[in-house]
């Protein structure tokens, strides 16, 4: 392999160092946000924490210091990543920008893995990434005991921290370990990056890593490209999403999370048969199958993903155009996090969940049936209620979404509240009513469910209701006005306020303390219009093909987008016979920049951003030639 070019020398001050590589070697002219800060404290020799949102470029503030220190003499730096895949793409996008690296991991054969490590101590490699498994092994430290004698231990880089702290929403015991780092190797610059922390998972992170004198970088979490939109589950949610789908993300890529495997296969055989380019992704499926998936999802263009959470860390696919939820997320770190899987790119992507009754009920039974302590419980009923109240909310998506995480914001006019905001009513009476059919059937030792509560509340004469003799309560039909839509909108926001709570296996209603204040009429409810059922609009059937088409953010005229098509097919080329997926050769704003500048040469080209020194070598008189020039 050949060097990057014009790479910076020993002697060179670290600021315009820094620079030099961004420019050389990622084809960027400037730092984004807090970056350069980033890369000057970790090349300079200290330790970091970095919350930085999904797309804000993280892994720059890790690959640019390793590269610096590597120029240094100060050898290989060792990245702690928990996916295959993603090891996978990093390692073949920095080698593609000239940068020697590898990894370690289950997918190389014996003979690979030992051509590895021999790269390895030999200083060669720039960025080793690796599991937290295999560094926690007594050979793989004996090693690193060997490279930091000889001087040839750069740099620690433990990606996606969050996995480290019980408080996170996806952790991993086997991150706990990595705490004999600092223990081992307390000279040793180390960087702990994640895309979602709260404070709690903050200091967790801090304490369990022992980065207490690490400097704290938190970028703005903000996501202006996403927009977010939250509707009510209405009839059947699948329908709700494939109109979804039909009307804004017909043929784009997207990921569409579910809280069950079964959930997951269904869905994804529904949407097939309905024209929709699916495949299912979950923990249970054959570990090729998921491998084969994944691998599909970041090659090809236009396929959707349904996944439980065991998909999605580390996908580094940047033109993923929506991210749906059909069933609610634990809580806010979680939707933050999958959500932030959308519009890496920067282009508009949307953040799309239908939520209802049935997930208030579920969330709040799985915390309350979990085996974990009451404290613990007590935390993740906390970051439930936020989220419900996120979901609630009538104001501005963005703005409460980022006060979660202790950010200021003004109202962003680019959710589903700021661009059409929701009609709401005084359901104070009616939260009344609700409540004191709950009591009354507590008066005579009965408990029921949602289904039977608004049977009586509406009046429905029903087996249940002659069998139990509730015609003879005094609420019985008081709430005939509103309609079963209407007071399942009234109970979800009760269960979600805490005033009433959903019980043991048939979900049986109780009331809870706060309900007095309800009841009393000291307690003002104010709640959205419930949305009433659509029928299902004309979308297109099984066999319809979504003809190609530039972003529409990307902003091309005719011409550009004809260029930008033939660019595409050029690099899909070029990433198959390379083994990449095509982001990893040019992202698709790179190639729009391309097609909407039309370079006149070989200098021209290198000034647009994402073409570095070693791509521009590589393929800058093919691309000069796709463009006709």
């Amino acid at each position: 392999m050949n060097p990057p070019v014009h790479l910076p020398s020993p002697t060179d001050d670290l600021q315009s160092a820094a620079h030099q590589v961004l420019s050389a070697v990622f084809g960027y002219t400037a730092f984004r946000g807090q970056q350069a800060e980033i890369v000057e404290q970790v090349a300079a020799g200290g330790d970091a924490l970095v919350l930085m949102p999904t797309g804000g470029g993280k892994s720059l503030c890790y690959q640019v210091p390793a590269i610096l220190r590597h120029t240094r003499g100060q050898g290989v730096a060792i990245v702690v990543s928990p996916l295959i895949a993603l090891m996978h793409d990093q390692v073949g996008a920095l080698e593609e920008a000239g940068v020697h690296a590898a990894f370690l991991n289950s997918s190389l054969t014996g003979e690979e893995a030992s051509r590895v490590e021999r790269e390895m101590m030999s200083g060669r490699l720039t960025l080793l990434y690796a599991a937290p498994e295999r560094l926690t092994t007594p050979r793989f430290l004996a090693q690193l005991e060997s490279l930091r004698e000889r001087g040839l231990l750069s740099m620690f880089a433990i990606d996606e921290a969050h996995c480290v702290s019980q408080w996170g929403h996806d952790f991993r015991s086997e991150y706990l370990q990595l705490s004999l780092l600092h223990e081992r190797f307390p000279e040793v610059p180390r960087i702990a990056l994640t895309a979602t922390a709260d404070d709690l998972t903050r200091a967790d992170i801090i304490q369990r890593l022992q980065l207490q004198d690490a400097r704290v970088f938190i970028s703005s979490f903000d996501r202006p490209n996403i927009r977010y939109l939250i509707v009510e589950k209405n009839g059947s949610p699948r329908e709700q999403l494939l109109r979804f789908i039909q009307d804004d993300h017909d043929g784009e890529a997207g990921v569409i999370y579910c809280q069950s495997r079964k959930k997951v296969e269904e869905t994804a055989e529904w949407l097939k048969s309905e024209g929709i380019n699916a495949l299912p992704y979950h923990a249970g499926l054959d570990a090729d199958v998921r491998r084969r998936h994944q691998d599909r999802f970041l090659r090809e263009e236009g396929l959707v993903i349904v996944a439980t959470i065991a998909f999605g860390m580390g996908i580094d696919k940047p033109d993923v155009r929506f991210v749906a939820h059909l069933d609610l997320p634990k809580n806010i770190e979680a939707y933050y996090q999958e959500t932030g899987r959308a519009g890496r790119d920067g282009a508009p992507a949307e953040a799309w969940m239908t939520y209802g009754l049935a997930d208030v009920v579920n969330q709040r039974r799985m915390i309350d049936e979990s085996p974990a302590d009451e404290v613990f419980k007590q935390g993740q009923r906390g970051k439930l209620d936020a989220l419900l109240a996120l979901c609630e909310a009538t104001d501005c998506r963005r703005v409460r979404l980022l006060a979660y995480f202790g950010e200021q914001s003004k109202p962003c006019g680019n959710c589903d509240n700021c661009l059409n905001p929701p009609a709401t009513w005084d359901a104070t009476e009616a939260a009344r009513k609700l409540l004191s059919c709950i009591y009354r059937f507590h008066q005579r030792g009965q408990s029921f469910g949602a289904g039977h509560l608004i049977d009586v509340l509406r009046g429905k004469v029903t087996d249940k209701t002659r069998q139990h003799g509730h015609d003879q309560l005094s609420t019985w039909g008081c709430g005939a006005d509103l309609s079963e839509q209407q007071w399942r909108a009234v109970l979800r926001q009760l269960i979600a306020l805490g005033h009433v709570a959903a019980e043991g296996e048939f979900h049986t209603l109780a009331l809870q303390d706060s309900a007095r204040g309800v009841l009393k009429g000291e307690v003002e409810i104010r709640l959205r219009e419930a949305e009433e059922k659509k029928p299902r609009g004309k979308g297109a059937k099984a066999g319809r093909t979504a003809k190609p088409k530039a972003d529409p953010a990307l902003g091309l005229d005719a011409d550009a987008t004809e260029r930008f098509e033939a660019l595409k097919a050029w690099r899909s080329e070029v990433a198959k016979e390379h083994g990449l997926p095509a982001y990893v050769i040019f992202q698709n704003t790179t190639l729009a920049e391309m097609a909407r500048q039309m370079p006149a040469d070989l200098a021209e080209l290198g000034e647009i951003s994402g073409v570095g020194a070693k791509k521009l070598e590589a393929y800058g008189s093919e691309i000069l030639r796709v463009l006709g020039r």
